[in-house]
């Protein structure tokens, strides 16, 4: 499961720049950072592993779910068995929230790993590059790549699975600002775990099973009302949690609310929520990232 790849000489070549520093400013700054985006979405998708667990993995796990439990009928069914959604619209809401963590969090905590121990990183903490222009091409990459798997996992659930998407203005804009919360969130977040593993070897062996627990703790893989009542609160404490309920308050029927644990989505909580823990990863990642580890 491994995402770290040797980066090809084309890389060797951008990172050998002069190793003199200048003065650079603001517009300097969000100038080259953009332009980075492009080129680390181009790595992104030229990265076959990375694209197959993390930007394809909502796709299997959705299809997984539907097959697997399509035939037990509709969730949230009346006593005579009337009504409910399928099992494809009822975990439609997880997978997407599944796809912000994946592409912020697992992403760019094994793929930064990966290249502070390719020797990437120190090479390019020897060129004008800023640490905050090296952040926005990240950053940036996460938000382009989560968009597209977005709206590609939505268009093959309405065409595919027949599963009916929300008509209401309303719950798009929902669904914005819920979806930049998050994926940026998740970004920042990223980074600050990647200093967490000693090497780029171990790095998917430290993240993913953090990023799996959550998974299962947060209403991804689990409905999230059968839970016992202290593990939804632990998932309460981190962001994904309430990923998850936001988009299930865009996509299921309001009468779901009612099986959240205040009964109702909370959309000014989950707002709060991703907002602390948007500063928290900002702060995190600013004061732990550096282009050549301590211990080195």
């Amino acid at each position: 499961m491994s995402q770290i790849k040797t980066r090809s000489s084309g890389v060797q070549a951008a990172v050998s720049a002069p190793r003199h520093r200048p003065a650079t400013g603001p517009a300097t700054v969000l100038r080259v950072g953009l332009s980075r985006i492009g080129y680390e979405t181009r790595i992104y998708f030229r990265t076959t592993d990375s694209v197959f667990f993390t930007f394809l993995f909502p796709f299997i796990m959705l299809a997984i779910f539907t097959a697997a439990f399509g035939a037990s009928g509709n969730i949230g069914t009346a006593p005579d068995g009337s009504g409910g959604i399928s099992v494809g619209a009822y975990y439609l809401p997880g997978m997407l929230a599944a796809g912000m963590l994946l592409s912020g969090v697992q992403n760019l905590a094994v793929d930064i790993a990966g290249e502070k121990g390719d020797g990437t990183l120190k090479r390019l903490g020897g060129t004008p590059l800023s640490p905050l222009s090296y952040f926005l091409g990240k950053i940036g990459q996460v938000l382009v790549t989560g968009i597209f798997q977005a709206a590609l996992l939505m268009l093959v659930a309405r065409v595919l699975l027949g599963i009916d998407l929300p008509t209401a203005p309303e719950k798009w804009l929902t669904f914005a600002w819920v979806f930049l919360l998050g994926v940026i969130t998740s970004a920042f977040l990223g980074i600050a775990l990647s200093s967490l593993p000693r090497s780029g070897k171990s790095a998917t062996a430290v993240v993913i099973p953090i990023v799996l627990v959550l998974q299962f703790i947060s209403g991804v893989y689990l409905q999230f009302y059968v839970l016992p009542e202290w593990m939804q609160n632990l998932a309460s404490v981190f962001p994904l949690k309430w990923m998850a309920q936001g988009m299930r308050g865009v996509f299921l029927p309001d009468s779901f609310a009612s099986l959240e644990q205040t009964g109702s989505w909370d959309f000014p909580l989950i707002a709060l929520n991703l907002a602390i823990w948007l500063v928290v990863g900002l702060v995190l990642s600013r004061v732990t990232f550096r282009w050549i580890r301590k211990d080195t």
